[in-house]
């Protein structure tokens, strides 16, 4: 979690993504405690209450359960879900944009296909 805080959205929606992004990348393993909210805020010196949105807004999704007197940790089955939830965004953000800006250029999916190739 040594992840810049940028201005491009919203604070505590980078703090569950970087929280995701661990998981992914094995930082943070499933059944593993997660940081605190306190721990956060002191780390990215922003209010406790903007880290507790990120964390819940993971809590809300499954992604994290609490223990308590312990602390918040990563559910099983996490990393997956969270893989094919982006999967299923990106599809919808990127390239299903993508396939229909091509066809309105008139690009077969056999010329897209040697574009993606050669990229």
């Amino acid at each position: 979690m040594n992840e810049i805080l940028t201005q491009e959205k919203s604070i505590y929606l980078q703090i569950s993504e970087m929280i995701e992004n661990d998981i992914l990348r094995d930082i943070i393993l499933e059944e593993e405690r997660v940081p605190s909210t306190n721990e956060l805020a002191k780390l990215y010196t922003i209010n406790p209450a903007t880290a507790a949105k990120g964390v819940n807004i993971l809590v809300e999704n499954g992604t994290l359960y609490k223990k308590r007197g312990i602390g918040m940790f990563v559910s099983s089955g996490a990393k997956e879900a969270i893989r094919k939830r982006r999967k299923n965004e990106f599809y919808d953000n990127y390239v299903r944009t993508l396939i229909e800006e091509a066809k309105g250029l008139g690009i077969s999916k056999e010329e897209l296909l040697t574009m993606i190739k050669e990229a």
